[in-house]
């Protein structure tokens, strides 16, 4: 059985998307996995991978043909992120896909001038973009940073610090956030600015994680540096909507990865207990290790299926938004969790070898983390979700 995958619903997946999922597949097993302990041994991999990926259509799912993109639907980027779950290696989609929620603002909101010069060349993996709103002061009270940016005449002068930044390093663009009214210490205070990397006074240092070793990530300094008032995305003080418009097609994104990678510790540890033996029976004949088994299957699968009813809701926008604000939010707690509880369960039954580096539950384990952070904590997931549903 392939615990990586539910059998195929035509409601759901389209011929197209099993196409898609085939030709993904057959990449990222051929060019991706044999690779991913050496690079993240590395703490990096080859930039020539982004335009590797973008000739597949990867990067421009859903962006206008107009700029080198593929209009699709949400389960064509629920396929993404089933299949590079495969090769267990969290920091390296990270980093692939860090266009993802860094382009989305300019889409929606910049100019065509903008849009024109930033997002094909993006899509097309010749430049790499980045999302920079952490601040060292907080995450996820995006309402309260600091970092400003100040008009003089035909430019914005930015100072502050992004932290945690995904792509940080290489990103050609950095789409951030600013204060542009410091008066207003709130969302209403806010704009969202494209940075481009080689702007003078813009420094950066990679930082050292426990986890997604080979994903870029970076601590930015910005001492003064001139924007482009062009290079404003949307309205003036209006960024926070921007900003958060990004959020529920992220935090979608990450609960499929968060089962996907619970599959995929599900997957080792099935193989590892068929062939361990302890007093000449195999493991997975152990009844207290079947049932391990069946408790990992039993989250991803509840998982799985709360993200494709979800999905499915959202592109035929069957929900109202509060609610569907609401339920994302909890679907990406509930993954995390399945991911979080069988990452462990698969180290504890892979035994000595599950704490070896180069095996994929190994990396998992010390990725869980991350996920149930990033793009906003369980307890911010679990607080928005009750506030959204009057609660």
């Amino acid at each position: 059985m392939d615990f990586l995958e539910a059998p195929p619903l035509p409601f759901y997946f389209t011929p197209e998307h099993e196409q898609f999922r085939a030709t993904l597949r057959s990449f990222i097993s051929r060019e991706i996995s044999p690779h991913v302990a050496e690079w993240d041994e590395a703490e990096t991999f080859p930039r020539e991978l982004y335009a590797r990926i973008a000739a597949l259509g990867v990067q421009g799912l859903g962006y206008p043909e107009a700029y080198g993109g593929t209009p699709c639907d949400v389960f064509h980027n629920i396929v993404v992120a089933e299949e590079f779950a495969r090769c267990g290696a969290g920091g390296l989609q990270a980093s692939l896909n860090s266009h993802s929620i860094a382009l989305p603002p300019i889409l929606r909101a910049g100019s065509e001038v903008l849009k024109a010069r930033v997002i094909p060349p993006v899509l097309a993996g010749q430049k790499i973009a980045a999302l920079a709103v952490t601040e060292p002061s907080g995450g996820s009270d995006v309402a309260a940073l600091r970092t400003t940016a100040v008009r003089d005449g035909d430019h914005y002068v930015v100072n502050g610090e992004k932290t945690f930044i995904t792509s940080g390093m290489r990103a050609d663009f950095i789409t951030t956030a600013v204060r542009t009214n410091p008066a207003n210490k709130g969302a209403g205070g806010i704009s969202v600015l494209v940075i481009d990397g080689d702007t003078p006074g813009l420094s950066r240092t990679s930082l050292k994680k426990m986890g997604w070793w080979s994903s870029d990530t970076a601590h930015l300094r910005f001492d003064n540096c001139r924007v482009p008032a062009s290079n404003l995305v949307g309205v003036e003080n209006e960024g926070f909507k921007t900003i958060m418009n990004n959020f529920n097609t992220e935090r979608l994104f990450m609960a499929a990865l968060g089962y996907s990678f619970a599959a995929v510790c599900l997957e080792e540890a099935v193989d590892w207990t068929r062939q361990r033996t302890t007093f000449g029976v195999p493991l997975s004949e152990r009844q207290v290790v079947r049932h391990k088994l069946m408790d990992m299957a039993m989250r991803i699968e509840a998982s799985r299926t709360l993200v494709y009813d979800l999905a499915y809701r959202f592109e035929h926008k069957l929900d109202d938004p509060a609610r569907l604000v609401a339920r994302i939010c909890l679907a990406k707690v509930q993954a995390t969790q399945a991911m979080q509880f069988c990452a462990d369960q698969a180290v504890q039954l892979l035994g000595g070898m599950g704490f070896m580096r180069g095996t994929r539950s190994e990396r998992i384990y010390r990725e869980v983390k991350v996920m149930m952070i990033g793009g906003g904590s369980e307890e911010i997931m679990k607080d928005l979700a009750a506030r959204q549903l009057g609660r």
